[in-house]
């Protein structure tokens, strides 16, 4: 099958691969210790491990768009934020 019609490039594929790596963490972290964790942080209602990487995932699509239309295409510092977010979020959210 040709994907020509896509314009895939190295940091797209990437990005599609990490995130479906991040899933299927989740999934297995999911079958080994079910239930998810459910606990109430800073947000003050209960989230699961799949609520968290969702709001982190959706966190870093914000960050990385602001960083884009604010700084430039140069998106490592995006990157690095994004971590640092996305830790804050599984740690207190």
């Amino acid at each position: 099958m040709s994907f020509s019609w896509m314009a895939w490039t190295w940091p797209t594929a990437t990005f599609f691969i990490a995130i479906t790596l991040l899933l299927i963490g989740m999934g297995v972290w999911e079958y080994v210790s079910p239930g998810g964790n459910p606990r109430v942080g800073l947000l003050r209602f209960e989230t699961t491990r799949g609520d968290r990487l969702f709001v982190s995932l959706l966190g870093a699509a914000f960050i990385h768009l602001a960083w884009l239309g604010l700084v430039g295409p140069s998106l490592w510092w995006a990157l690095a934020l994004s971590v640092v977010y996305a830790i804050a979020v599984f740690r207190w959210v």
